[in-house]
């Protein structure tokens, strides 16, 4: 929230929105601002600005699941972010009253996303899934999925997929299909 003298600032939607000091922000200021960055894809910008509201805000669930995301995927501390993702989600779980359930989707995503970064796959997996108990049909859950993509069945289905048959069974289909493809 840089300092302007118009008292109006130009986003990339082609909106106004109001400028305000950072002394008078509200953390719903620093959120839809921060939302405008993770639109445009400025992570860093994001997590910049994140970084100042969570000195303001420290205590606010949602600056401090997106702060915790940001702290993932921005500046690699992976543990420490995933950490605040779940504090985030906990303290909302704690006092979340009747339809505040609509919100959970939200910090399931952040946490997912935050696994992800850390290279997490199955966290992120079972997280994503937990987001959509709350709202299935939420298109950031959904895209994430689709993003990490589903893994085929294990060619022994009996076997654990770490099992060497398993393996070695399927770095030769692998292999094979490759290069039928080839031909």
């Amino acid at each position: 929230m840089e300092k302007q003298d118009d008292p109006k600032k130009q986003t990339a939607g082609g909106e106004l929105v109001p400028y305000v000091p950072p002394d008078e922000a509200t953390s719903r200021d620093y959120l839809r601002q921060v939302k405008i960055h993770l639109s445009k894809g400025k992570h860093k910008d994001a997590f910049r600005l994140l970084q100042q509201a969570h000195v303001n805000f420290p205590d606010d669930p949602f600056i401090l699941s997106y702060f915790g995301c940001l702290q993932a995927l921005v500046d690699k501390r992976y543990r420490t972010g995933i950490e605040n993702c779940k504090k985030a989600l906990a303290s909302v779980k704690k006092g979340s009253s009747f339809g505040e359930e609509t919100l959970f989707p939200v910090f399931y995503l952040n946490l997912g996303r935050a696994y992800v970064a850390a290279g997490k796959r199955k966290d992120a997996l079972e997280t994503f899934h937990k987001g959509l108990k709350f709202d299935n049909s939420n298109r950031e859950l959904l895209k994430e999925l689709r993003a990490l993509g589903k893994r085929k069945a294990a060619p022994v289905p009996f076997l654990d997929r770490s099992n060497v048959i398993n393996k070695y069974i399927g770095l030769i289909l692998r292999k094979s299909s490759k290069a039928a493809e080839k031909k």
